[in-house]
């Protein structure tokens, strides 16, 4: 008669502790979660684009005039273009082109570069903003400035206040001129003839002197955001270098075009506005191809 009710009791301990378990186990999970977090969304793209494909072949005969006098197998791997180094052609791809011609050597550069987050929490196209807003700076531009000293240069209002500023030690800075600090308003910018070209975010040159150029400014209606950073420097004895870079965002993806003259002459200097219209046309029709 002991024997049974003990086995009874020793069924009810055990439904009794797997009732506990169950009950800390759910009572651990509600306290030990914070509200579940969403993973941000991916980036629209997954893939970039053959970079030396992606320029249409026309507008590389306009881009680098000096390639259409070459003989048909010169000529065809001036065209061909030549592919950056990169480590991970699903993350970062680039391709530039050369030319020289009688009286100037055009270069041509394109990059591509697909940002992806890492942190759950911050999705790709904000990660991607972020790279581009540190290129943007660099350049001594911000399209989110408040208004003050700067004002000006964002809505790309060439004045001589304007033209004074940026200058100081980083302002003979060599590197590159889609990150580099230089303003635009170098000295030996104001030898330009170009005298300026209305465009997306810029003033027209009805407000430039006859030597004036339109300064580095922030471009309007061009992917999510972009820039122009036009940078003349001179390269030793020789004539005037100037190059004209457009940086965009499109959802995760970052594009840096960058299209630069060398005169053969000492006394010739490349056209700004010339050299900042295609350079825009380009990057547009870049961001019409990644949209397709």
């Amino acid at each position: 008669m002991a024997y049974v009710p003990g086995v009874a009791l020793l069924a009810a301990l055990v439904v009794g502790c797997s009732a506990g378990s169950d009950s800390n186990a759910n009572g651990a999970d509600s306290k030990a979660g914070s509200p579940t977090v969403t993973p941000a969304p991916p980036g629209k793209y997954e893939t970039l684009p053959a970079p030396c494909r992606a320029v249409p072949r026309g507008m590389l005969k306009d881009l680098l005039p000096g390639a259409a006098q070459l003989p048909g197998d010169q000529q065809e791997k001036v065209f061909r273009g030549s592919a950056s180094v990169t480590y991970d052609t699903d993350r970062k791809v680039g391709c530039s082109w050369k030319s020289d011609a009688p009286d100037a050597t055009r270069s041509l550069s394109i990059d591509f570069e697909r940002v992806v987050s890492y942190d759950p929490a911050v999705s790709d196209d904000d990660r991607a903003d972020t790279v581009y807003a540190k290129k943007e700076k660099a350049a001594g531009l911000s399209s989110s400035a408040t208004p003050g000293p700067d004002a000006e240069k964002n809505t790309g209002t060439p004045g001589e206040e304007e033209k004074g500023k940026g200058k100081g030690a980083d302002a003979e800075k060599p590197e590159d001129p889609a990150g580099d600090a230089t303003a635009s308003a170098d000295p030996s910018s104001s030898s330009s003839p170009s005298g300026g070209a209305g465009g997306e975010g810029g003033a027209g040159g009805s407000e430039a002197g006859p030597e004036d150029t339109l300064p580095s400014r922030v471009l309007d209606n061009l992917g999510d955001a972009a820039f122009l950073h036009d940078l003349p420097t001179r390269a030793g004895s020789t004539a005037q270098h100037r190059t004209v870079s457009v940086v965009f965002r499109t959802s995760n993806v970052v594009v840096t075009v960058r299209y630069a003259e060398q005169p053969a002459l000492v006394t010739q200097v490349p056209d700004s506005k010339e050299l900042q219209e295609k350079a825009q046309a380009l990057a547009r029709k870049l961001a019409e191809t990644l949209s397709e």
